[in-house]
């Protein structure tokens, strides 16, 4: 089988993953990629590689899992970005750290742990839509608990964002990440959570849906698919509906609604509902990794400063999470739903640059308009 790097598309494309043994809990990888003093974001969550099936039945491995995809591309935006969780020594482990470090992402945790990579089988639809299985028990990401991941937040004198979501949302990991939600949100840092509800991934599906509610209870940004909501049954006659039933059950600011070839919503919680589509359709691959990178180009944009054209949040009275003017709820918008689109243009997740997003928009804008 043959394992396919995915580099920065910036660095020397095709090159492979260095591959030389590396002993179990030794020696560190390299941390420094970004100083602590400079990380904005921290994440926490799977990690793992998609083996993904093609139309001929062989498997294309790729990095990823959904916390690991929002890592790397937020250091391709541009944006200071520590990953909290330990990885494996093994192959995959290394690779994978290849990946956030090619990235210019912060290794929190830099000492390989003796656990295996997980691993997970994607099959594609019709649509390019992917499915998964999963085989988690065990393994690296989840080697953790909530003290380590508050204490590397502690070491990042700069950070204002800490996210989370997926597989790291089951209800058997509850007691790593709730606590650390709830410290880190009485830190005053603005919590991301992505429920990307994985039901395959449980036997206990009323559990694991009790424990996403529990942490979007702790977000003050949100994002979910509209098939995350008909796996959380929210009432509603349409999606938006379900969105804005999900919104006005939680404490969230902002609550992100993708809708695949629909485009996105984004709502706010004074009642603010924008909503962005592509003009034409686009060429799907396949729709690895789409998700994440919408909600990488969402805090990308959220945190964009006076350097990329915007305003800074964080001085405001109130911090980040406090409502913003619809022209810069517009302009997140659309950056995000750009970011998923150069995604989906490409095989497996292919996160863009921040530049290459801002290209994007220029040649082929998209409209928002509030909601009536």
């Amino acid at each position: 089988m043959v394992f396919p790097t995915q580099p920065d598309p910036a660095a020397s494309a095709g090159q492979p993953f260095p591959t030389a043994p590396v002993p179990a809990d030794g020696p560190p990888l390299p941390s420094d990629t970004v100083p602590a003093a400079a990380v904005r974001v921290a994440t926490a969550g799977e990690a793992l590689f998609d083996l993904i099936e093609e139309a001929d039945g062989r498997l294309r491995p790729c990095a990823g899992g959904a916390v690991y995809n929002l890592t790397r591309a937020l250091g391709l935006q541009g944006v200071g970005t520590a990953y909290l969780n330990p990885l494996s020594s093994d192959l995959l482990g290394r690779r994978l750290a290849e990946g956030l470090r090619g990235a210019g992402v912060r290794l929190a945790d830099p000492v390989p742990v003796r656990a295996p990579s997980a691993l997970a089988l994607a099959t594609l639809d019709a649509e390019a839509k992917a499915s998964y299985s999963f085989y988690r028990d065990g393994v690296a990401d989840r080697q953790v608990d909530a003290a380590r991941l508050n204490a590397a937040c502690a070491a990042l004198p700069g950070l204002q964002v800490v996210a989370t979501g997926c597989l790291a949302l089951v209800a058997q990991d509850a007691g790593i990440y709730q606590p650390w939600l709830a410290a880190q949100r009485a830190a005053g840092r603005m919590v991301v959570v992505d429920a990307n509800l994985r039901l395959s991934a449980v036997d206990d599906a009323p559990a694991y849906r009790a424990n996403v509610m529990a942490a979007l209870q702790q977000a003050d940004l949100i994002k979910v698919s509209d098939d995350d909501l008909e796996a959380l049954a929210m009432p509603g006659a349409s999606a938006l509906e379900r969105a804005r039933t999900l919104l006005q059950h939680t404490s969230a600011q902002w609550l992100a609604l993708t809708l695949g070839p629909g485009g996105a919503w984004l709502l706010q919680r004074d009642g603010v509902a924008l909503h962005a589509q592509e003009a034409t359709p686009l060429a799907v691959v396949d729709t690895v990794g789409a998700g994440d990178c919408f909600l990488a180009g969402l805090v990308t944009a959220l945190l964009a400063g006076p350097g990329r054209g915007e305003d800074a949040l964080a001085p405001r009275p109130g911090g980040l999470a406090t409502p913003l003017a619809q022209d810069r709820l517009r302009r997140v918008l659309q950056h995000a739903l750009a970011s998923a689109s150069h995604c989906v243009e490409q095989a497996g997740c292919t996160p863009p640059r921040y530049e290459d997003v801002a290209r994007r928009l220029a040649s082929r804008p998209l409209a928002a308009a509030p909601q009536s």
